[in-house]
């Protein structure tokens, strides 16, 4: 870089990204990262890209991987530690029970989830992933109701674009081949009580019917999780729609609060999903 007199002092990059001084030298040392410019006095001076590169690897470490993995992810532009959200919080919560459902019952706890994290929840962030676009658009407008109660929210499925509709989530497309295609997710963030629940399809069941299908599904209402899921989640839609997860970067590098009503929102969830599951809910 050719140097110059602007750019950030390390001690503002230190501020937005929460990332000590020392931390910084150290992966400057070891792994050629950041790449500062360096004034003829030999201080340092970063970029607007600098912060948003350590950023991605503070989001990339949260998934569980390793500091130089990270970095280099992060240069590579490949947006997310894993583009899998079944894997990535397996990885973080081994101990989590794995159970086999069919689609229709996945169905019925995705909406207790939605509908329990949404209640009352004024700083909601809201993430789905739906497979196929004929999926969410049958579950459209259950989810722009949802969304306008949401700070944020992002949809995946494979749509042939990316699209900011008015009053909708943002809708990140999925490739054919990319892991998530496989996955059926729900990621509710918010202080209210958050929660996610992620489905694996298995593979080989192309004559079943839709509502049959079988899924390995792991779910949790603990914060921590749900948090990670959701910085997973921003990282799969960061080269689709990047102002928009740019905007709650920050909140979700910061550690969920705690709340000694969590267990009490555990065990109203816990009788929700279990309410769903005995009326039944229509496919989404």
């Amino acid at each position: 870089m050719t140097p110059t007199s602007g750019g950030l002092r390390m001690r503002e990059v230190v501020e937005r990204t929460g990332v000590s001084e020392a931390t910084l030298r150290v992966w400057e040392q070891r792994h050629g990262f950041p790449e500062p410019e360096r004034l003829p006095s030999g201080h340092r001076r970063y970029s607007e890209r600098d912060v948003d590169l350590v950023r991605q690897v503070l989001r990339l470490r949260d998934t569980g991987l390793p500091v130089k993995a990270a970095i280099e992810r992060a240069r590579a532009g490949r947006p997310g530690g894993a583009r899998s959200v079944f894997a990535g919080l397996r990885r973080l919560r081994p101990e989590l029970p794995v159970n086999v459902v069919p689609k229709r019952s996945l169905v019925a706890l995705s909406h207790a989830i939605e509908d329990e994290s949404a209640r009352g929840a004024e700083d909601l962030l809201l993430f789905g992933a739906f497979q196929r676009e004929r999926h969410y658009r049958a579950a459209e407008p259950r989810w722009r109701a949802l969304s306008r109660a949401a700070q944020a929210a992002f949809v995946f499925a494979d749509f042939a674009g990316p699209r900011r509709p008015r009053g909708g989530p943002i809708e990140v497309p999925v490739a054919e081949r990319d892991p998530l295609a496989r996955e059926w997710a729900i990621v509710c963030d918010s202080g209210e009580g958050s929660a996610c629940l992620v489905g694996w399809e298995r593979p080989g069941q192309e004559q079943a019917a839709d509502a049959e299908r079988l899924f390995e599904v792991i779910w949790t209402a603990d914060r921590d999780t749900a948090r990670t899921g959701a910085r997973i989640c921003c990282e799969l839609a960061a080269s689709d729609a990047p102002r928009e997860v740019d905007r709650i970067a920050d909140r979700l590098a910061e550690v969920p609060p705690r709340s000694g009503d969590d267990l009490r929102r555990a065990e109203s969830l816990t009788s929700r999903m279990v309410a769903y599951l005995a009326t039944g809910a229509q496919t989404r």
